[in-house]
């Protein structure tokens, strides 16, 4: 499972602030703490005010690749603020986080996701906005699909995002979820799944046991990846737990490697 770790993201009153003061020290030791608890790429969300968005985003991935071996997944609908900080990433391949299909948010972005081989997460959002259920989450999939093989994109490198609300508000957000990803992995198998874990729990106490739940579930259904807070109490278990049960972990090795170095507790 591709663990993309969500912690470092300008909506949080410390990371803007260090994002201001260029305080490097505090976004590395960030980029730390989510590595050292699975994650695989570092999102990177600048997005403060617009007409600065381009030069924090391109500060930002240099600082989080100053931290050590990790790459970025660059989280912003600015193509300006994309093409400032592309050039800055080391590594193969960047992530862009994220397009839809609606117009205006793909026409710039998709020749920059096929410029440097980059992968791309894709909300499933069609021309007619937020979708309502899984049959209009699809045909978002499917309008994605057409766009990306026309810039020549491979399905292998777009991690479609099935949009999951809050159980708070909608009661019927998790299994809504779950169909999707079923749906999606048997439309589509060469493409990734990935999702906001965290929005399942939005609004509601002990938010931790809703993700750290909710995630084996998606896992089943044929989710692959992951936009969420990798240091949250005991969700890396839950991540190998389910992938050794599921047949994904060969002989269970990853976990058993995880409790002999006390990952697991």
């Amino acid at each position: 499972m591709l663990i993309i770790g969500e912690r470092i993201n300008a909506t949080r009153k410390r990371i803007r602030k260090a994002i201001l003061d260029r305080d490097a020290d505090l976004i590395r030791r960030e980029v730390g703490k989510q590595t050292e608890a699975g994650a695989n790429y570092i999102d990177a969300n600048a997005g403060i005010q617009a007409d600065r968005e381009a030069a924090d985003l391109a500060w930002l991935v240099e600082t989080i690749q100053s931290a050590g071996d990790c790459l970025v997944s660059l989280d912003s609908t600015n193509p300006d603020a994309l093409r400032a900080a592309l050039p800055k990433h080391r590594g193969s391949p960047p992530m862009i986080n994220s397009i839809t299909a609606e117009p205006g948010r793909y026409e710039t972005i998709l020749p920059l996701v096929q410029q440097y081989g980059a992968l791309v997460v894709a909300l499933m959002i069609g021309p007619q906005g937020m979708p309502t259920s899984v049959d209009e989450r699809l045909a978002a999939a499917r309008q994605i699909a057409a766009l990306a093989k026309e810039h020549g994109i491979p399905l292998d490198r777009i991690y479609f995002d099935p949009i999951i609300y809050t159980a708070a508000t909608d009661g019927n957000a998790g299994h809504l979820a779950i169909e999707t990803v079923r749906r999606l992995r048997a439309e589509f198998p060469d493409a990734h799944v990935t999702c906001g874990l965290s929005n399942i729990s939005f609004g509601l106490p002990h938010r931790n046991v809703l993700n750290r739940t909710f995630l084996p579930m998606l896992l089943s259904a044929g989710l692959d990846s992951a936009i969420m807070d990798p240091t949250e109490p005991h969700m890396l278990a839950a991540v190998l737990a389910a992938e050794a049960l599921l047949g994904r972990d060969e002989f269970c090795m990853n976990y058993i490697t995880a409790e002999r170095s006390g990952r697991l507790d």
